[in-house]
């Protein structure tokens, strides 16, 4: 009797932990968010993929609990364009804290190690478009006062030099620090994001440039290796296929 009754005991305490390891938690605390409604998007492998609302109480506190099929990447949004992205894995309560306004700029995040590394590059990220901000205000700046006749042109052509210099060392140290994102991340599902990252509205890999294919490549045979039946990996399989073809075509054309 007492033996079957350990077994009973370890058998539950096995099923509790199971049930436990089934999805994951999203949950926190945000200023200015009393009686607002977040919703949860999954960043599916064929577009974005509504999945629930989340109502935010009284202290502005919210909490979600989600099994998803597969592993996958998840946007937190307040509105359409102040959103973060999470990738939480099976088990993990994320917990996430921040400003409702200004969501992506303000907000920290735990629980969750991979949502903690999309957390790092959002703030890099975050660094190189308050750069590109001050370049456009210096340059609306100069422009308004040309307009009012208070400067001449050849001291807005100097500025823009200027603005021009800044903005070309930004972009590729922008650009320097994506490379080493996908290199030291190999595997992990966040490289789709650096993948895709953009500087003002140019891509800090452009796919239309032939050595891009390098860090496509080397995106999906980590993912490959790590997850290769997730649908994430299958899906971008395509896409790195559908690239190489493009470029082999541009090759054959010039």
């Amino acid at each position: 009797m007492k033996k079957t009754t350990l077994i009973a005991a370890a058998l539950l305490a096995l099923a509790a932990t199971a049930c436990h390891s089934d999805g994951f938690t999203i949950s926190g605390t945000l200023e200015g968010a009393a009686g607002k409604t977040l919703w949860l998007e999954e960043l599916a492998p064929e577009g974005p993929l509504f999945i629930d609302s989340i109502p935010v109480d009284s202290k502005g506190r919210f909490s979600y609990r989600y099994n998803p099929p597969y592993r996958s990447l998840y946007n937190l949004h307040t509105t359409d364009n102040n959103y973060i992205v999470t990738l939480p894995d099976n088990g993990e309560h994320i917990k996430v804290a921040g400003r409702w306004e200004n969501l992506s700029l303000t907000y920290t995040v735990t629980g969750s190690p991979e949502s903690q590394l999309l957390w790092q590059l959002q703030q890099y990220t975050n660094d190189g478009s308050r750069i590109l901000n001050a370049l456009i205000d210096t340059t609306e700046h100069y422009q308004r006062l040309l307009a009012q006749g208070a400067v001449g042109p050849d001291l807005v052509d100097a500025k823009k030099a200027v603005t021009d210099s800044i903005y070309h060392d930004a972009f590729v140290e922008q650009q320097e620090y994506i490379c080493r994102f996908i290199e030291e991340n190999r595997g992990s599902l966040a490289t789709l994001i650096a993948l895709y990252k953009p500087f003002n509205t140019r891509p800090l890999i452009d796919p239309r440039d032939p050595m891009s294919i390098d860090y496509y490549d080397l995106v999906l045979e980590g993912l490959q290796e790590a997850e290769p039946d997730n649908p994430h990996t299958l899906r971008f399989k395509n896409t790195t296929e559908h690239l190489r073809s493009s470029l082999a075509r541009q090759q054959e054309n010039r």
